[in-house]
């Protein structure tokens, strides 16, 4: 049984949320202010989390945000009234797993629900073996125990950033287009948003590289996607 927590100030869509939810052999929990949301999803431990954008006392993606700094991982499902581009973009780029807009069908929320928690269960298990130690020069990468260092300082990643980077690090030399990234590393395939896979890759740079105009570790093969640099 999954423990899904539902943050939507509606209570009406809350409570069809819920009953889906429990129709489906999941626990589910309901609060209905972004603030106490917030509280709840760091205080407990939930294995998914539906999140409305729009919340009195914060909204989706503040919280969100929050808990990527906080490093809690836990799969989120965005929900946003609106079918602007600009909040589907934020959304992921800050690190939720997918997103529903308003109006939806329940039956494909559910459907989400499974494979958001699908994907997450195998995301316990990374892309490279669990106990996996992935160096090269002035790079170091403890898959475990989630430690990137390059040039011998430890870097600080998102969950995204740390998949995206263990994807392409393990693999070195291999090209992946946008489209596999998306695919490979959110698990749902965003048509129309590879641009966010070009601003992670740009905060991984920054983080990792010396130059982020002059990249040691992730390269870019032109007109194609990008690539981990190989001996």
């Amino acid at each position: 049984m999954s423990k899904i927590l539902i943050i939507e100030d509606d209570r009406d869509i809350a409570d069809l949320i819920s009953i889906h939810m429990k129709d489906n052999g999941h626990e589910a929990e309901m609060v209905h202010d972004g603030k106490e949301g917030l509280f709840k999803a760091m205080e407990q431990v939930h294995d998914l989390i539906i999140l409305d954008l729009k919340l009195p006392g914060m909204d989706g993606l503040e919280i969100c945000q929050m808990l990527r700094m906080e490093k809690i991982d836990t799969p989120i499902i965005m929900l946003t009234s609106k079918s602007e581009e600009i909040d589907k973009v934020l959304g992921l780029e800050i690190g939720a797993d997918d997103y529903m807009t308003k109006p939806f069908s329940l039956r494909e929320l559910v459907a989400r629900v499974k494979s958001v928690l699908r994907r997450g269960k195998s995301h316990k298990e990374p892309i490279a073996s669990s106990g996996q130690i992935i160096e090269f020069e002035n790079f170091y990468l403890d898959v475990s125990k989630r430690i990137v260092k390059s040039y011998e300082h430890k870097q600080e990643l998102s969950p995204k950033e740390f998949d995206m980077l263990v994807l392409l690090a393990s693999n070195p030399g291999k090209t992946y287009s946008r489209s596999d990234l998306l695919n490979q590393v959110w698990g749902v395939d965003f048509e129309g948003f590879e641009h966010t896979v070009n601003s992670h890759i740009n905060r991984l740079r920054s983080k990792i590289e010396k130059k982020m105009n002059e990249p040691e570790f992730i390269l870019t093969t032109w007109g194609v996607g990008y690539k981990f640099k190989d001996n």
